[in-house]
């Protein structure tokens, strides 16, 4: 099977989380026979800031740390027709221009023999209605939804022909705990700041914990306004900027715990859908302590395979917990890895969309949208 993926970017992840998922995902596959490549704008907004921030050495880590993986750039005048030629399956993340959204679809209707389907993994359903359901996906086989609440969405609002639950999950090839490493710190977070999306959280759950108990924390992610820098510098919380994918592991292994602070629209609109860095984190074996959602599908045992609290205040209590109980720790680790390698790997991801593109088949798309699933 020939897979071609449209994405934002693959080679950066600078305020795209998004890459990680798909990085594993056709490493997954290609550990499999089958053959990728993933295409992408040459002016990508994530790709530009990593590079204006960092420079274009910064481009270097993903040769370095990916070298089976191939990402084309294409921009104005680009011949999709031709770089589509032989492909089995078309995987388009919402991220893609809607003019190219449309015209992959326009594609399969007039007799491309790709299966076509579009994969979302934001909030924009709910947060920005307007902008996803003004794409046109009429072409397309199936969509893929990062979590139940979004594929119903989808489905009372008439924006797929099929429409699937696909959650993202952790590439264990690289996110795997680092028992060599010994800890030197109390707590890591990594993560962007996010258009206030969860800035009030961040201080209710990260920042006011770590300054009441005086712990040393680090912080990883990009977007962070002056007066978040001023915040996590007065709780005593050193900033270090964007970490690459690569680091990741590392980085967790030389902290005693993480947190997980989910956005807004996710816990008020989306419940059931966790980010990426949960998995990436329980996969790392580091324990974790989350600000509340809702685990509507039951995708992991809360208080087995990390803590969840309510409130700032239960925050602080479970970090003094965590490292005064080093035995406790260590199990609430073993627990959320366990469950991540029985149930939300790349690998597991890629089986599911095997039997996703079994369930389609590659029967021409039609313009009708009658079927669901």
């Amino acid at each position: 099977m020939r897979l071609v993926l449209y994405t934002h970017s693959l080679v950066s992840d600078w305020n795209h989380g998004n890459a990680h998922f798909l990085r594993g995902v056709l490493r997954e596959l290609q550990a499999r026979g089958h053959e990728t490549l993933a295409m992408e704008p040459a002016d990508g907004w994530s790709r530009a800031n990593l590079i204006e921030q960092n420079g274009p050495v910064a481009l270097d880590w993903f040769a370095k740390s990916f070298p089976e993986l191939t990402s084309q750039t294409y921009g104005a005048g680009f011949d999709h027709g031709a770089a589509l030629d032989g492909a089995d399956v078309v995987l388009v993340h919402e991220w893609t221009d809607p003019a190219l959204i449309a015209d992959l679809g326009r594609m399969r209707r007039d007799g491309a023999k790709f299966t076509l389907l579009f994969h979302d993994t934001h909030h924009r359903a709910v947060s920005e209605e307007h902008e996803i359901g003004g794409l046109d996906l009429d072409g397309y086989d199936g969509v893929l939804a990062f979590g139940e609440v979004l594929r119903e969405l989808y489905l009372r609002r008439g924006w797929g022909r099929r429409v699937f639950t696909w959650h993202e999950a952790a590439d264990v090839r690289l996110f795997h705990p680092r028992p060599e490493i010994e800890p030197e710190r109390d707590l890591v977070w990594i993560g962007n700041w996010g258009d206030g999306e969860r800035s009030e959280e961040l201080r209710d759950f990260l920042i006011e914990p770590v300054k009441r108990l005086g712990l040393s924390g680090t912080v990883h992610g990009v977007r962070y306004p002056h007066d978040a820098l001023a915040a996590l510098a007065d709780a005593g919380i050193d900033y270090r900027g964007w970490v690459a994918s690569a680091s990741v592991p590392e980085v967790y292994a030389r902290h005693r715990m993480t947190v997980h602070v989910p956005r807004r629209p996710y816990t008020q609109s989306l419940p059931g859908i966790p980010t990426i860095r949960m998995f990436e984190a329980l996969a790392c074996g580091i324990p974790l302590i989350s600000a509340p959602w809702s685990d509507s599908e039951g995708l992991f045992r809360a208080g087995e395979d990390f803590l969840f609290v309510r409130d700032g205040g239960e925050m602080e209590s479970a970090m003094k917990r965590v490292i005064a109980e080093p035995d406790f720790a260590a199990a609430l680790a073993a627990s959320g890895l366990e469950t991540v390698l029985a149930r939300h790997t790349c690998a597991h991801r890629v089986d599911e969309l095997l039997a996703v593109l079994d369930s389609i088949g590659n029967a021409p798309a039609r313009n009708d949208r009658m079927e669901t699933a």
